[in-house]
């Protein structure tokens, strides 16, 4: 029973339009941080193709020329404000751009390597790559195949691994190139 001279109970609905709460503001802070250090682990060149305020690039700047453990955490606790007020899609972006890339470079050496272990295991593995890479010097393949293949044979402690090297090299150049 609600008595007429007693407001109505809140309702939680009432307070959505205000400010976030602290635990919100902490949250979206650290993520602007965690953001900015993302921002400073990007290569200087990829920082100064981003559109970002001149203020935010000096501060990335200054965090690098910092050697302090603590002047490095003020610097980093700086750029977290200064993000505040930027636009922060084309930063994060390019730190998703970087991390495809690396991704990517990295599976691109696990499949040279899968490649490798195929063609010194088995003959068909030749004919395989040929056929997935046509423009493959067949003969050069061969051969560096049978260089690999000698030097597996070899004790271990009698190797060079030249021979897979130059395999390895050989299959991500004509990977490179099919692509």
């Amino acid at each position: 029973m609600s008595r007429p001279d007693l407001p109505p109970p809140n309702d939680d609905a009432g307070f959505a339009d205000e400010r976030p709460s602290k635990t919100q503001r902490k949250k979206a802070s650290h993520e602007l941080q965690d953001l900015g250090e993302a921002l400073v682990a990007l290569p200087e060149s990829r920082v100064q193709a981003l559109d970002i305020p001149e203020g935010l690039r000096d501060a990335v700047h200054e965090y690098r020329r910092t050697r302090s453990h603590e002047g490095r955490r003020r610097q980093m606790q700086y750029i977290g404000k200064l993000m505040r007020g930027v636009d922060t899609a084309p930063i994060r972006q390019a730190v998703l751009d970087m991390q495809l890339g690396r991704a990517k470079d990295s599976l691109s050496l696990h499949e040279a390597e899968r490649w490798r272990a195929e063609l010194i295991a088995d003959d068909a593995g030749v004919g395989a790559f040929v056929q997935q890479f046509p423009a493959t010097d067949t003969q050069q393949l061969r051969s560096l195949v049978r260089s690999a293949r000698k030097d597996a044979a070899l004790a271990p402690e009698q190797r060079s691994g030249r021979a897979f090297r130059e395999l390895f090299q050989f299959i991500k150049q004509v990977r490179d190139d099919h692509e």
